[in-house]
Parts: C-alpha cells; structure tokens; sequence
C-alpha cells in the first residue's frame, strides 16, 4: 500500500515587532516533498487555520527541486491544505512540519497540533520537523507526563544562525528552547546540512538540511514496510 505523508504548515505571514514578511521557507516544503514523491508516496497537506498558507523565499525558485514544486503539482496542492481539524491523521505514515520563520508564530503552543505530534508519536509513525519547524515539537507531552524532546537527539536552526537571521523578529530562541525542554541537541557550522534520526523522530537544523530529513524520513517507512 502506498505510504501517506501529511505535511503541516503554518499560516502565519507576518512575524515580530516589525512585522517582517515571512512564510514557509520554499526549499524547506520543496525538498522534503521531491523525495517523498520520488518514493511513490501520497502528499497532502493540512495548515493549522486552513487558509491558504503562504510561502517564503521565493528567491530561490531556480533551484531545481523549489522549481518543480512551484510549477508542478506540489504548490497547487499546498494552496488547497485543509485545516488539521478536519484531517484524519491517523491514516498518515508520517507527518512533517517545514520551517521558516512563520512556524515561531502559531506552532509553539497549538494544542490541536500538539495532540496531533502526540497521538501520531505513540502509534509510531513518524515525526519530522526542519529548521524552525521542530518549534512544534516544544511543549508535546507524552502519556507519562515527559516531554517529546527529552533525551531524544535534535537538530533545529540554532542560536549562532537566528543572530545573523532574525534575533529582532523572533520571540524566543529555538535552541535554548528545545534545550530546556531536555532535547540532545545537535549542531554543525552556521548554515551546513544537518540532519538527525533518533528512531521515528527526524529533525533537521536549516534550509540546506530539508534533503536529508527527506531522505531520512524515506529510510525509515521504507524499512517499516
């Protein structure tokens, strides 16, 4: 049976005291989404409002893999996301949450999307988050009270990447954050792929890591299969 993949998107467009213009980070969703479709998987997409989701860093459209997905089927897709409540997410091999700065608007508290990280964690599917999509990984409680992060291995856009990034715009560091929450976090220099699986959970740090949350992400459903 085909493998399903739900990717879960922010709604947010604005950011900060600034109201500094953002989204979801273009190669972020296009990366992760070429390798889930080279698999063979069914893609869908839920946004936590159901508005049409915005994306950012549309700059780098001439990449190959950000192309396709702008001019293909995936973008068309993305703009049609149905709102998380009205997904059935239980019938998803893995659900992934992409960054850019959007995610730091209406992902760290969102109970439905918390519940949602829960429910799918205990069944064992898996869960994936990139750059500062592992910000809906903050505050998700397991069945013992402990949070999701503790003692697993992470990797998220880091404290020395958001000071030469967004420091004015964002509310809170995500490092210190995930950090505290107990996750082993994991980093390598400002802006090099970096990707992490600890069994079912896949994060990774920024937009050059999306590929390899992908891949991983591959990895594992096809070796559940």
């Amino acid at each position: 049976m085909k493998k399903k993949i739900l990717i879960v998107v922010s709604n947010a467009n604005t950011i900060g005291p600034h109201n500094r213009r953002t989204g979801n980070f273009l190669s972020e969703v296009a990366h992760p989404y070429a390798e889930f479709d080279k698999a063979g998987y069914q893609i869908d997409f839920a946004s936590l409002s159901g508005d049409t989701p915005y994306l950012d860093a549309l700059n780098l459209a001439d990449d190959p893999d950000n192309l396709k997905f702008l001019v293909g089927k995936g973008w068309v897709t993305m703009q049609k996301a149905k709102k998380l409540s009205d997904v059935d997410v239980s019938t998803y091999d893995a659900i992934f949450m992409p960054g850019g700065l959007a995610p730091m608007v209406d992902m760290p508290e969102a109970p439905l999307l918390k519940q949602v990280i829960r429910e799918t964690w205990d069944r064992g599917a898996v869960v994936a988050a990139v750059c500062h999509g592992p910000v809906s990984l903050l505050n998700v409680t397991l069945s013992d009270g402990t949070y999701l992060v503790k003692g697993k291995n992470i990797a998220s856009f880091t404290t020395a990447e958001e000071d030469n990034y967004a420091r004015a715009d964002v509310p809170f560091d995500l490092q210190t954050a995930l950090t505290k929450q107990g996750a082993v976090y994991h980093t390598t220099p400002p802006w090099t792929a970096n990707s992490v699986a600890d069994g079912k959970l896949v994060t990774g740090q920024n937009p050059a890591s999306a590929k390899g949350v992908g891949e991983k992400v591959v990895a594992i459903l096809e070796g559940m299969s």
